[in-house]
């Protein structure tokens, strides 16, 4: 049992394993079993070891089972190899430091160079640099709640988790009332679909005709659709709109459904007389009359209406018949002067319409007449 030094290197490999190097050394007298010396002679010997321990190193107290390889040197001559067996005590001094015990029988793996002997080691261990700081796992943050359409609003808040929106809609887009494509908020008509061009209103009427501005050729002036919301024109611009002037390129007068009267170019159609009781035109009417067949040779558009009327002498049957044949004459006369036929319209009113008191010589006379009138 010859005493000697020793330094060991202890390594934690895993939770229950340590890797132990060793390099001792001592004089011994009989260090071979052939051979006796008579002094003591120097014995070195280096092994690499696995310590397997029984607890984890959370405890003060940690039994542990050795087994490895080892090489000896003695006297600087002679060279073996062994096989360490054993068991070991270590022994925890605050993580820093610990104490240690172990006994080791050692099998020889080469006979002539090594023999079977016992190795007690006792001894203190330290820490070779920093001690290594617990590793404490941060707790992961939590994970954000979910939002699908990534809007900043969590789904559980989103009214519309899969569509991006706005906060102030729930988590909805801004909404479209009336599905015109334009969203409320740049909508000035959000209740009535419109147009992106008149900031989501319908297309304007601004004259109110019922004829949209884009359609409409006269947007500020209410008018009807088959004149593209124009007005009805007046081509004479007499104030008599062309659908109801029966002259729409001759001005005239309203009373006169647009045309013009003879009256306005001179014609005195009270001179336009007939003998009592006849249908025979005076010589004074048939002067009047030529003045009225030249008028109508210079306004070719002019159509007349030629209206016969007698005084109430004789029945009514004889007076609606003369009148006739008064308002015929009348007609014949023109034509004779080259009117057309197809410009000239009678009728007889007979003693119906008096303009003057029947009961006067000039009253009676006044009422035997023609008028002359805008053609229907």
């Amino acid at each position: 049992m010859s005493p000697g030094l020793a330094i060991s290197y202890f390594k934690g490999l895993q939770k229950h394993i340590d890797f132990a190097g060793t390099l001792s050394s001592s004089f011994v007298k009989d260090a071979l079993a052939d051979k006796q010396f008579s002094s003591d002679r120097f014995l070195l010997e280096a092994d690499a070891a696995l310590n397997l321990k029984m607890v984890s190193e959370k405890y003060w107290v940690q039994p542990y089972l050795i087994a490895g390889l080892g090489a000896s040197m003695y006297t600087g001559s002679y060279f073996g190899a062994f096989i360490p067996t054993g068991v070991g005590m270590k022994f925890n001094l605050m993580d820093d430091a610990h104490l240690f015990s172990t006994m080791q029988y050692r099998i020889p793996i080469t006979k002539e160079t090594s023999d079977y002997h016992f190795f007690y080691q006792f001894g203190i261990a330290g820490r070779i640099g920093k001690k290594a700081e617990p590793v404490v796992l941060k707790p992961l943050p939590p994970a954000p709640p979910p939002d699908t359409d990534q809007d900043g609003i969590i789904d559980s808040l989103d009214k519309c988790p899969t569509v991006p929106g706005l906060a102030k809609y729930d988590g909805c887009p801004i909404p479209d009332t009336d599905k015109d494509g334009v969203n409320d908020e740049e909508d000035k008509c959000p209740t009535v679909p419109g147009l992106a061009k008149y900031q989501g209103c319908p297309i304007p009427d601004t004259d109110k005709d019922g004829i949209n501005d884009e359609e409409d050729k006269c947007p500020t002036v209410p008018g009807v659709a088959r004149y593209q919301g124009c007005p009805i024109p007046d081509t004479d611009g007499d104030g008599v709109n062309d659908e109801e002037d029966r002259c729409p390129t001759e001005a005239g007068l309203p009373e006169n459904f647009g045309c013009p009267t003879l009256a306005q170019f001179k014609f005195d159609a009270k001179k336009v007389q007939f003998i009592s009781g006849s249908a025979t035109l005076t010589a004074a009417s048939k002067t009047e009359l030529d003045r009225g067949a030249t008028i109508m040779s210079e306004h070719p558009d002019l159509k007349i209406s030629i209206e016969g009327h007698t005084d109430n002498t004789g029945k009514d049957a004889t007076n609606q018949k003369l009148s006739e044949k008064r308002a015929d004459a009348v007609k014949a006369y023109f034509v004779k002067k080259g009117i057309s036929e197809d410009r000239l319209q009678t009728s007889g009113f007979g003693s119906s319409q008096p303009i003057a008191d029947n009961k006067t010589v000039k009253g009676r006379a006044e009422n035997r007449r023609v008028e002359f009138k805008a053609a229907r």
